[in-house]
């Protein structure tokens, strides 16, 4: 395997110099267009295969090489071997330019940009006459000489078979180089590659900028292939055909472009005899080619070779392996001051002042909407602050970019991991180890080097971590994924390390080795800042804690303080001074209408839930209570059919419904209010109200609807406003009221409190319990236990991903175990 491609490479070469030897005029101008094409390809190849940038607009590239060649040596008399380099120059710098605008967008909205350069370029060559010679074109443009000799077609064609080896080898140097690595972290994670101190700016104003000078190369001996060039030669086709010449070839591949352009070139001339036909049958056949190998020709063949052979996964790291994790003897401390930022009108952080001192954790820890990501992002620059600072010693960080927040010594690990995921785990940890630096001469400077190897391989065993070290990083076990991303933060070798909910998807053994593996960081001397919802963990690895409501510092001190301080107690669990809502007398449990036994959920290779057993009668309130990341909204969803169990049953009015998409789930009656509330915004009131009810047979939907309006008053008022616009408590309402037009036999609220001010969440309760006095059967799942309990029929606790405790809401208040799975079991923070 590791041959293969010098093998293949020069095997097609020496094709190819037989081809030119031997081939007649046609023969050699056909595989010198073939060479062109693979070389504009190879240079897209850098855009689209390590950037995953897609562009449509090359041939403006092209025609700029083209033009530049034709008018320096027809009408200014200068050599082709000084117009070439500058043709490929000036096709650079248009790249460059082109990058900045198309730096902010994505997608189809960066192909639209390029599609655009492309038009402009076409059309002013048409309308510069008195440069390019307008519609009319450069004719009579002289082939290229040496030495006072003109070249033949065989000499051009040699000349072009030279120019492909030296494209495919400064892109085979390249892609091996940190240039290469780090674009292609930049492709699979941009906001990770920031906090690793890459520059996406600079990063992908490159890569468009060397892509383009390929093409401009390549244009520049088309100019004195052809002779004639004029704005028809380069039509918006060829723009498609060049990205067609890297998908089918492979991206990211060393010989996928050359491979594209044998095939897109030469395939139209086998079919040649097939006249107006070809192209038909040319295009059916790209089809088929693109429809069996996706990853295109190169990257199946590899994946065909690496099944077949067994590819080899590289050598396990040694758990031995002396960890190289430096002591930060003179860190510094984090210190925060006066944070606010909001969005629109809510405050999502206000005043927020902390202090995260090295050699300790400082945890952040608050409800669902506190604002804990949000301190994250501010501090690490991918939101900016409207008021405060963010120091690391005397530098003030607050409204850096990521990157330069990164390389000031910050770096951190995410809620979701964002691994370079088709990065191996060895180039994940040796790309952070540069620094987010990049210079020129490393462009032909292999990133993989021993020390750098070794470094990684002790880190990797410093966090855990027993795998291969060349195993991609998106094909890994979570917990290994989250193992992998901490000691990518560390080979970034920072100063402070924040940490995003590590423990999220973890079971308990793997919870327990990620806090000792946070002790050690902090012994080490680095400041730790964790924001975490498994509290048994932040009670055991915390020095300090913050405690955020509402955007707000609500209290802050040891473990044992915030344990039980009454502030945080309500913040979390909800208010108690709501019982009256409670019924008289309690309801008696009848036969189950939703029965939940065994049900067992995952996200790719996290168990999310575990053997869940849960019964709702008819006419009950059951309330599932948890902290957030225990599994609430999972459970919702996996009732509801929008995330497909992995084991157990869902019993509904005595059919099975675990199988079953959402669509049918529904209009059997299992409605779901979702968390969020998630409106139709651009839709009235009263059309999201009738959406609801799409799976009821009747149409006639007038009184149910002004029933609906007597019970929600405030949206009679807005009835004709588009819900968008309504404010969070009245967007809430209109959920509800959207999930009872459709008469259900269970409505499932998802976190209907979320978001809510305290005034609205008592309306939102009282609401409730008259919904439930009136004989609605509701589970529901709300992170506010007090006010669910105040209402509740039964009650289950959920933490994570099981159940701990059910009965009474009495019975759950006494248990203890509430209080336990919110803000842990009493363990002290480990010294």
């Amino acid at each position: 395997m590791r041959y293969a491609t010098p093998l293949a490479a020069i095997a097609l070469g020496a094709l190819a110099l037989f081809t030119i030897f031997t081939g007649n005029g046609y023969q050699l101008f056909v595989l010198s267009l073939l060479g062109l094409t693979a070389i504009v390809g190879i240079g897209l190849n850098i855009l689209v295969g390590m950037t995953g940038q897609i562009s449509l607009g090359h041939v403006g590239f092209y025609a700029i090489g083209a033009y530049t060649v034709g008018i320096l040596t027809k009408d200014y008399g200068l050599s082709f071997w000084l117009a070439l380099p500058l043709a490929g120059l000036l096709a650079a710098v248009a790249g460059a330019l082109l990058s900045i605008p198309a730096l902010r967008v994505r997608g189809p909205y960066l192909a639209m940009i390029t599609i655009a350069f492309g038009f402009i370029v076409e059309q002013s060559a048409a309308e510069l006459s008195w440069l390019t010679g307008g519609w009319n074109g450069i004719l009579g443009i002289a082939p290229s000489s040496l030495f006072g000799m003109s070249f033949s077609p065989r000499d051009t064609a040699l000349l072009v078979l030279v120019l492909v080896a030296a494209s495919l080898l400064f892109y085979a140097r390249f892609s091996a180089s940190r240039w290469g690595t780090a674009l292609r972290a930049l492709r699979d994670s941009e906001v990770a590659a920031g906090s690793i101190g890459l520059d996406p700016v600079r990063l992908r104003c490159v890569a468009f900028a060397l892509s383009a000078a390929f093409a401009g190369i390549a244009g520049g001996v088309y100019a004195v292939l052809s002779g004639f060039i004029s704005p028809e030669s380069f039509p918006f086709f060829e723009s498609i055909l060049f990205l067609l010449v890297v998908m089918i070839g492979g991206a990211d591949t060393i010989l996928g472009p050359l491979i594209g352009a044998i095939v897109v070139i030469l395939l139209p001339e086998v079919f040649s005899a097939l006249a107006e036909y070809r192209l038909l049958v040319v295009g059916l056949l790209l089809l088929v080619v693109l429809r069996l190998a996706p990853r295109g020709i190169v990257g199946g063949l590899q994946q065909i070779a690496a099944r077949t052979l067994g590819k080899d996964a590289g050598p396990r790291v040694d758990p031995e392996a002396a960890a190289i994790f430096p002591r930060a003897e003179a860190a510094r401390a984090l210190v925060v001051t006066d944070l606010s930022i909001t969005f629109g009108g809510v405050k999502a952080v206000q005043d927020l002042s902390f202090r995260a001192e090295p050699g300790a954790v400082t945890s952040i820890i608050g409800p669902n909407g506190a604002g804990k990501t949000t301190v994250l992002n501010l501090i690490t620059g991918y939101y900016q602050p409207q008021s405060g600072t963010v120091r690391l010693g005397d530098r003030n960080l607050a409204g850096s970019a990521a990157h330069r927040v990164a390389r000031a010594g910050i770096a951190r690990s995410y809620q979701t991991t964002q691994l370079f995921e088709q990065l191996s785990v060895l180039d994940n940890l040796m790309i952070a180890m540069v620094g987010g630096k990049a210079r020129p001469r490393d462009a032909f400077r292999r990133l993989e080097s021993n020390e750098r190897a070794r470094r990684a391989e002790a880190l990797l065993a410093f966090v855990g971590y027993r795998g291969t070290l060349q195993t991609p990083a998106g094909a890994l076990a979570h917990i290994d994924k989250r193992l992998v991303e901490i000691a990518r933060a560390l080979a970034f070798a920072p100063e402070v390390l924040l940490l995003d909910e590590p423990a999220a998807g973890l079971g308990e053994d793997d919870s327990a080795q990620l806090a000792g593996l946070i002790r050690r960081i902090a012994e080490g001397g680095m400041s730790v800042v964790l924001i975490e919802h498994d509290m048994t963990l932040v009670m055991g690895v915390s020095d300090h804690i913050l405690v955020l409501d509402a955007g707000r510092k609500i209290a802050e001190g040891t473990p044992a303080a915030i344990r039980e301080d009454p502030v945080v107690l309500k913040a979390y669990l909800g208010d108690n001074e709501i019982a009256l809502r409670s019924r008289a007398a309690p309801k008696d449990a009848g036969p189950s209408v939703l029965a939940v036994t065994g049900l067992t959920a995952s996200y790719g290779a996290s168990e999310v839930l575990r053997g869940i057993d849960i019964a709702v009668s008819q006419g009950e309130l059951v309330a599932v209570l948890g902290a957030n990341g225990a599994g609430k909204s999972t459970l919702m969803r996996a009732l509801a059919g929008l995330h497909r169990p992995v084991g157990g049953s869902v019993s509904f009015a005595g059919q099975e419904v675990g199988q079953l998409p959402a669509n049918r789930i529904a209009r059997l009656g299992l409605v779901l209010v979702p968390e969020g509330r998630q409106v139709f915004p651009e839709l009235t009131v009263e059309q999201n109200i009738r959406l609801g009810a799409y799976g009821r047979p009747s149409a006639d939907l007038t009184g149910d609807i002004e029933k609906l309006m007597d019970r929600f008053p405030r949206l009679r008022e807005r009835r004709t406003q588009r819900a968008g616009l309504l404010s969070g408590g009245e967007q809430q309402m209109l959920a509800i009221a959207r999930g009872l037009v459709a008469n259900p036999e269970v409505l499932l609220l998802d976190e209907p409190s979320l978001g809510l001010a305290p005034a609205l969440i008592q309306d939102l309760y009282a609401t409730l319990g008259a919904l439930r006095d009136d004989g609605t059967t509701i589970l529901l799942v709300d992170q506010m236990a007090e006010m669910a309990l105040s209402i509740a029929d039964r009650a289950y606790v959920l933490s994570s991903g099981a159940i701990v405790a059910g009965g009474t809401p009495a019975e759950v208040r006494q248990s203890g175990v509430l209080h336990d799975s919110y803000l842990g079991g009493g363990t002290e923070a480990a010294a």
